[in-house]
């Protein structure tokens, strides 16, 4: 059973998400500032989600600050940018055997939590 969740420790959104995840004692938690994501489980999340956009976090205040929001980005940059910076990742990005969800909406979270529930 394959049960990760990558997550930000001083983001309180993630810390209440943890809080609230069934099961959560049954996941493999990974602190992204203490221990970075990786060229390859950056890869996986590509493979399990189709897009680096998708995992790129635009509420980030670097996005902002260095001016990316009026840049024509493209995948290979998004992936860029999440190796390079750690706030750039949409988080939490949680696995769940073969599913995924990553964010932090409303809809996400019930997704995730109902299938943490099986």
């Amino acid at each position: 059973m394959n049960r990760k969740i990558y997550y930000l420790s001083t983001c309180d959104t993630c810390k209440r998400i943890l809080k609230e995840m069934p099961q959560v004692e049954g996941f493999e938690l990974q602190d992204i500032k203490k221990d970075p994501v990786t060229a390859q489980q950056l890869a996986t999340m590509y493979a399990a989600v189709g897009s680096y956009e998708k995992l790129f976090n635009k509420r980030a205040q670097l996005y902002k600050s260095r001016g990316l929001k009026d840049q024509n980005l493209q995948e290979e940059d998004y992936k860029n940018l999440i190796l390079e910076q750690y706030t750039f990742l949409n988080r939490p990005v949680i696995f769940i055997d073969r599913a995924v969800f990553v964010g932090n909406s409303k809809k996400v979270l019930e997704e995730a939590y109902t299938q943490a529930e099986k």
